[in-house]
């Protein structure tokens, strides 16, 4: 049998410290080996008990949250899962958190204070156990360098895309998507929708923070939002999207299906609706995350005579999702996230009148492009 991961649970709330080890008894394979009531007792536990995975409140009085994990990630790096709260407040400080190098988060209930956590018991249980096993690595430049291509167009054209790019994306992603997106250039002329999973409440807080680091236009989608080149729609938490294809424009839809693959949003969702409605100018990117959504969707793309692209699993925090498609055969480029930028504004950067060249044969190997080498 193998080791228990070894949990250490930080939470200024007498209460929490109580239910957060009770919910996580539920499974063997974990033993909480510790809490403690604030950010200084936790840096000395962990030095005392050496966690595996560290669960930690952002708001707490003495030392709080974000001050405790920067300590963390400085002397004694371990995985930290957060907990955060369902305000603006609460989703600003979890994103900046993520940037200071935590795995991931989860919401707290709002009934929380009263001692229901039973809603989120399975989530935290599983994002613990990929925290243990979330490869850790530094991204090659500032995660959030503001927009590396001159400032946003102002009242620009409505101009249709030549190409609709779908991305989908779940642990680690808004790291990844920050580093992605403020690469690519103000006037990129594809347009592109993202399926990040993230709870409901979290995602209008985080097209925001993307909108401020990047040239793109970055917003929340709504129903009936025209597909612009240039422009960048992500799904809100507990919707589904699909895009579909009118007389006076493209435009994504919401719409409250049941859960696919066991998330809404659903990366397979939209990738299948991107595959049925713009085949040979769509683009499949399935980037860092846990679980297989998205591999069947990124497949029907391919079967559409789209570009299919996966982020390589060893720059990804987590490589489940893409290496599902690899292991399938449905990605036909392997890109490293320091490369991804590159190659999409290379493929797709310039404006174009007729498809490109048709892909290889769908049955060969996929070609994995090299990480370029460091910018200066």
């Amino acid at each position: 049998m193998s080791e228990r991961i070894k949990v250490l649970v930080v939470d200024d709330s007498a209460l929490m410290r109580k239910l957060i080890p009770t919910i996580l008894a539920r499974d063997a394979a974990i033993e909480v080996v510790g809490t403690a009531m604030d950010g200084a007792f936790a840096l000395r536990k962990i030095e005392e008990l050496r966690p595996d995975v560290v669960t930690l409140d952002l708001e707490m009085p003495r030392m709080d949250g974000m001050e405790t994990l920067r300590l963390i990630m400085k002397s004694a790096p371990v995985p930290v899962i957060l907990f955060s709260t369902h305000s603006k407040e609460g989703a600003y400080s979890t994103f900046k958190a993520l940037a200071l190098g935590a795995v991931d988060f989860v919401a707290k209930p709002q009934d929380a204070a009263v001692g229901h956590l039973d809603t989120i018991a399975d989530q935290l249980i599983e994002k613990i156990k990929v925290a243990k096993r979330a490869v850790r690595h530094r991204l090659p430049t500032n995660v959030v360098p503001g927009p590396s291509h001159g400032q946003k167009k102002k009242g620009g054209l409505a101009i249709s895309p030549n190409r609709i790019i779908a991305i989908g994306i779940s642990t680690g992603g808004p790291n990844a998507l920050q580093f992605l997106l403020s690469q690519l250039p103000a006037d990129f002329p594809s347009s592109i929708l993202i399926v990040q999973h993230m709870p409901e409440g979290f995602t209008e807080m985080f097209a925001r923070r993307l909108d401020e680091c990047c040239a793109l236009d970055v917003q929340e989608a709504r129903s009936g939002d025209l597909l612009l080149a240039g422009r960048v729609l992500l799904c809100p938490g507990n919707r589904h999207m699909i895009v579909r294809r009118m007389p006076r424009g493209d435009i994504a839809v919401l719409n409250d299906g049941p859960p696919v693959n066991g998330h809404r949003p659903s990366v397979d969702v939209l990738f299948n609706s991107v595959a049925q409605e713009f085949s040979l100018i769509s683009v499949g990117v399935l980037m860092t995350g846990m679980g297989d959504d998205g591999a069947s969707g990124l497949g029907a793309i391919k079967s559409a005579g789209g570009m299919t692209i996966a982020q390589s699993e060893e720059s990804c925090v987590v490589s489940g999702m893409p290496r599902a498609a690899i292991m399938r055969g449905y990605a036909s480029r392997i890109v490293p996230l320091d490369g991804l930028a590159a190659y999409l504004n290379s493929q797709y950067g310039t404006e174009r009148t007729t498809f490109d060249k048709k892909e290889k044969d769908k049955n060969e190997k996929p070609e994995t492009i090299p990480v370029p080498t460091q910018r200066s």
